[in-house]
């Protein structure tokens, strides 16, 4: 076990140097964080939309209502894309929410980076314990062919929470699609943790809650990808997907998830201690991601 050397690997997943990013508000309340090429741009290409006032930018102040909000960046988005700035796009909506979780407006997924808004996905790591006792991990192993980390470490599942969807919703269907898992075994499954990651992306920043839930299957389940996402899912011993972790082989919020997964198991035992420290900068009540920021 390499529970230091751990910790070295989630400080750097954790911290970063924010001082580039300029704030965000939108509908008077802080809702995201822009990097210096984006505040550039924003100031620039679209001036009845985004000011720059006292080291704060402000956007849509002449949108008062979900949908103007909505239409409003839907418009520039769409210049975005068509100005070569803005790759990646998906035609599916995030949502943003105010603080006290009332939905601010939705927006093309691709664009919630640039604006660094914070956008929620849905996690699941399948665990295994054989006969012996001892416990395994099941890992995904991403396509070659995705657009973003191929080839990569992931968990069971893990994907993004689309507008207009429940965590339970987004949970079956993702559960489906990536680990071919049945909605009869995830209707009434726990959630164990929230996460907050975030870090800078070449879009802008990433800043997601993650919605954690473990599921226990017996040897016989083996996950069967639906959707062509993953190229397989691997069964391994907690030891090895330290070591990947520590390899830097996952993606970024996997290895969160994997970590933190891992320290709710007491994998690390009385070795934990700077790790849970670490891991309690990112989690929160579950529950409470639209109203913390």
């Amino acid at each position: 076990m390499q529970a230091r050397t751990v910790a070295s690997a989630l400080e750097q997943i954790i911290h970063y140097d924010n001082s580039g990013y300029v704030p965000l508000v939108i509908a008077g309340e802080s809702i995201g964080c822009v990097n210096q090429q984006w505040l550039q741009r924003l100031i620039t290409a679209h001036k009845d939309l985004f000011e720059l006032r006292h080291g704060v930018l402000h956007g849509l102040d002449g949108a008062t209502d979900f949908t103007s909000r909505s239409q409003q960046l839907h418009t520039a988005a769409l210049t975005w894309r068509d100005s070569g700035w803005l790759n990646g796009w998906r035609d599916e909506k995030f949502m943003a929410y105010l603080q006290d979780g009332t939905p601010c407006f939705e927006m093309e997924r691709a664009a919630f980076r640039p604006l660094g808004l914070t956008s929620r996905a849905v996690h699941l790591n399948g665990l295994c314990q054989l006969p012996n006792g001892e416990i395994h991990m099941w890992i995904g192993r991403r396509s070659p062919f995705k657009d973003v980390a191929p080839n990569r470490l992931d968990n069971l599942m893990g994907g993004g929470i689309a507008a207009g969807e429940t965590l339970q919703i987004a949970l079956e269907r993702e559960g489906w699609e990536e680990a071919g898992i049945p909605a009869s075994k995830l209707e009434l499954l726990p959630q164990q943790a929230l996460l907050l990651a975030e870090r800078p992306v070449l879009r802008g920043l990433h800043r997601e809650w993650l919605h954690v839930f473990d599921l226990w299957l017996s040897p016989q389940e083996i996950p069967q990808n639906q959707d062509g996402e993953v190229e397989a899912h691997i069964l391994l011993p907690l030891t090895e997907v330290e070591q990947h972790i520590i390899n830097g082989q996952f993606m970024s919020d996997a290895a969160l998830v994997a970590i933190d997964c891992l320290s709710r198991l007491g994998y690390w035992g009385d070795d934990d201690h700077h790790l849970a420290t670490l891991l309690n900068q990112v989690r929160s009540p579950v529950g409470s991601d639209v109203a913390i920021r």
